[in-house]
C-alpha cells in the first residue's frame, strides 16, 4: 500500500491531538508524521503508534516532502502558511473559518458530498462542528426529499471552545464541589449550572458569526442555495459533544417511520429512538464516538411536510478531527 507523509498544523491543541489519534486509529496509511506547533510547544514529544515524535515549530519550509497536512490551528495560521503549503504541492485539509466561503475551496464533509474532494486546488475546508453534525442527518432526508427549511438550536459543549473551554467548565466544578469562588476568565459568563445563548461574535443582523456559518456553509456543502435556515447557537455545561435540535420542512412528506428508515440507513449515523425506554441520544453516549447519534423523531404537529429531531456528535472527532481525516481518505483513495 502506498504511504503518505503527513502534517498535523497544531498539534498539541484539542483538535490536533485528536486528529494524531484518530490518525492512528484508522491506521492511515502513513510514511512519515509531522507534528507542527508554536515556538512555545516545540520540542513537546507526543506518542504515536509506539514511538515519540518530537513537534517542531511551524515555518514556511515546514511542508517540503508532505504529502497531506491537516491544519487546526486558527485562520490566522491557516491564512497564512495553507497557501505556502499548496504551494509545496501540499494538500491542506483546513478546520478554520479561513476557506470555508471561498469559491475556490471545496467544503466538504463525506457523508454529504465526496465528489466535491476532486475540485480542489490545493486546499480542501473542513466545515464547521455544528453544521457538520447537523448535515450527516440532513443528506438522507434531502436525497428523499428537498429540505426547503431548517429550524435548528444547538446545545454546544465546552470543547467547542476548545482546551481552554473544557478546562474552564471543569475547574468551575472543582471549585463549586469544594466550596471555593467560581472563577470566568475564558467565556463570557459562568459555563457551570448555566447557559449562554452566545457563540463567536454577533453580527449586524444579530445573529451570531457561529450561526451564520451554519446558515452558508449548509447551503454551499448541500450544493443548493434557497435552503432556508434558521439557527440559534447556545453554549451549555457539557464537557464534551454537541447536541442540536433539528426542524425540517420538506417537499414531500417524510413520516417518522420512513426518516428513521433512511436515517439508520445512511452513513456515520446511529439511530437511538425508543421514547418508551427512554432511549435517545445524549452527550454522555456521544462523546469519544464516531458516529452522530439521532433520535426523538417525530412529527411536527404546526406544519405539513415538517419532521423534528434531536442529534448529538462529538464536536471533536465528526465536528473536527475525524471529519478532516476520513476527507483525507477520500482524497488518497
Amino acid at each position: 500500500m502506498k504511504q503518505y507523509n503527513v502534517a498535523v498544523v497544531g498539534a498539541t491543541g484539542a483538535v490536533g491531538e485528536e486528529m494524531r489519534l484518530v490518525l492512528e486509529e484508522r491506521d492511515f496509511p502513513i510514511g512519515k508524521l509531522k507534528l507542527l506547533a508554536s515556538t512555545r510547544s516545540a520540542g513537546k514529544k507526543l506518542p504515536f503508534k509506539g514511538e515519540e515524535i518530537m513537534v517542531e515549530e511551524l515555518t514556511k519550509n515546514s511542508f517540503a516532502g508532505m504529502d497531506v497536512a491537516l491544519f487546526s490551528a486558527g485562520a490566522s495560521t491557516s491564512k497564512k502558511f495553507a497557501p505556502i503549503a499548496a504551494e509545496a504541492g501540499t494538500v491542506v485539509i483546513d478546520n478554520s473559518s479561513a476557506f470555508r466561503m471561498d469559491e475556490n475551496v471545496p467544503l466538504v464533509v463525506p457523508e454529504v458530498n465526496p465528489g466535491d474532494i476532486k475540485k480542489h486546488k490545493g486546499i480542501i475546508a473542513n466545515p464547521n462542528c455544528t453544521t457538520i453534525i447537523m448535515l450527516v442527518a440532513l443528506k438522507p432526508l434531502y436525497d428523499y426529499s428537498r429540505i426547503k427549511r431548517v429550524v435548528v438550536s444547538t446545545y454546544q459543549s465546552a470543547s467547542g471552545a476548545g482546551a481552554k473551554g473544557m478546562d474552564e467548565l471543569i475547574n468551575q466544578a472543582k471549585a463549586f464541589a469544594g466550596g471555593k469562588e467560581v472563577k470566568v476568565e475564558f467565556f463570557a459568563y459562568q459555563l457551570l449550572f448555566n447557559l449562554i445563548p452566545h457563540i463567536d461574535a454577533f453580527q449586524e443582523n444579530a445573529y451570531t458569526k457561529e450561526e451564520m456559518k451554519m446558515v452558508n456553509e449548509t447551503r454551499k456543502i448541500m450544493g443548493d442555495s434557497d435552503i432556508l435556515v434558521s439557527p440559534t447557537c447556545v453554549r451549555v455545561p457539557a464537557v464534551r459533544a454537541h447536541s442540536e435540535s433539528i426542524n425540517v420542512e420538506t417537499e414531500k412528506k417524510i413520516t417518522p417511520e420512513k426518516a428513521r428508515e433512511l436515517l439508520a440507513a445512511a452513513p456515520g449515523l446511529r439511530v437511538i429512538d425508543d421514547p418508551a425506554l427512554k432511549k435517545y441520544p445524549m452527550p454522555l453516549f456521544a462523546a469519544g464516538q464516531d458516529d452522530c447519534f439521532v433520535g426523538r423523531i417525530r412529527e411536527d404537529l404546526s406544519r405539513e411536510n415538517g419532521l423534528n429531531f434531536w442529534i448529538v456528535g462529538d464536536q471533536i472527532r465528526k465536528g473536527a478531527a475525524l471529519n478532516a481525516v476520513q476527507i483525507a481518505e477520500e482524497l488518497i483513495k
